[in-house]
């Protein structure tokens, strides 16, 4: 029977089914802790392995002689070499729409407190001298207002749903859609990105990291002054350098960061001191319901590859060739 290593600690969803695999013969190494030397050294006996967000380098790989499918824990796979998966013939499978939702609350919420300047009201209540602040008016609403979202896939789609419930008026900027169909129902499509960044109050940004930022200076200084940014794709989508200035100068009013160019960021960037910028760590998908699904959709993907059963859509490198 197929040897599973997993590679980082599992909601219990995800354990359980892992001891009803064992029940049926799959033999399995857990492995709770979030770095690559951690799991390397068993790499060696796994059919099958299931990876949250510590790196699989090439290194490793090349360890992974029977390595059928690489099976992770979420969407993005920045950390895995998928040149080295390519060569050896390896699967890279990804969960379906497990955290879509997740992902999309956690935007919203970004908006949601960017606008009603979260932090600065908090600390008005919390100092002494400092309640008095309620009345600079500084906080917005967000209802009736201009929405850009740039990634329109299942998260980008679940948040403008959520925006229209505050009657924003929401657009979308996704060129992969506007080569292969734009997704029936109300968003309009924004094709050109240099207009849109001038049409909207809020931002929100679901793609993935590229070789260079998506918003960099050049981007941020198309934006209307005060626009409130959300970014809980990658770090590097933004440039962070560039966001801090504008966040100082005002050109962008309030930004809400789940993701950072360093995780966890160095101690004392700049953002950490900016009572507009709001921060988490990486958890827009992280809560208590999506982590169950995750947990049992990576190791099902793992076992459904290795049974031949997989959907293909869950297959990043669609046209690998299994290795002999």
């Amino acid at each position: 029977m197929p040897h599973l290593l997993i590679a980082g600690k599992l909601h219990p969803s995800g354990t359980a089914l892992l001891d009803e695999l064992q029940t049926k013969g799959f033999t399995i190494d857990y492995v709770e802790e979030v770095s690559e030397p951690s799991y390397a050294p068993l790499i060696h006996k796994a059919d099958g392995l299931v990876i949250r967000t510590q790196p699989l380098s090439a290194a490793t790989i090349a360890k992974a002689e029977k390595l059928k499918v690489v099976s992770r824990h979420g969407v993005g796979y920045d950390s895995v070499d998928l040149n080295a998966l390519n060569t050896r013939g390896i699967a890279l499978t990804i969960v379906g729409d497990v955290n879509s939702v997740s992902v999309a609350e956690h935007a919203m919420m970004q908006l949601l407190a960017g606008a009603k300047r979260v932090l600065l009201a908090d600390r008005a209540v919390r100092e002494p001298g400092e309640w008095n602040w309620r009345n600079q008016l500084e906080a917005q609403e967000i209802s009736d207002k201009n929405l850009l979202i740039i990634g329109f896939g299942r998260t980008g789609q679940r948040l403008a749903k959520m925006a229209a419930g505050f009657d924003m008026k929401i657009r979308a900027h996704d060129p992969w859609l506007s080569r292969n169909g734009w997704p029936q129902g109300p968003v309009a499509e924004a094709k050109d990105l240099a207009e849109a960044l001038a049409w909207a109050d809020c931002i929100s940004i679901h793609v993935p990291k590229s070789e260079r930022p998506t918003l960099g200076a050049a981007e941020i200084a198309l934006m209307k002054p005060g626009v409130i940014l959300a970014n809980t794709a990658r770090g590097g989508v933004v440039d962070e350098e560039a966001l801090t200035a504008a966040l100082v100068s005002g050109q962008i009013g309030a930004a809400g960061l789940d993701v950072f160019a360093e995780e966890p960021p160095a101690r004392h960037i700049p953002l950490f001191d900016l009572p507009n910028a709001v921060l988490s760590p990486h958890i827009a998908g992280l809560t208590a319901e999506c982590a169950a699904r995750m947990a049992v959709s990576s190791v099902e993907n793992a076992v459904n590859f290795l049974a031949g059963q997989i959907d293909p859509h869950l297959i990043v490198n669609r046209d690998f060739a299994h290795a002999s």
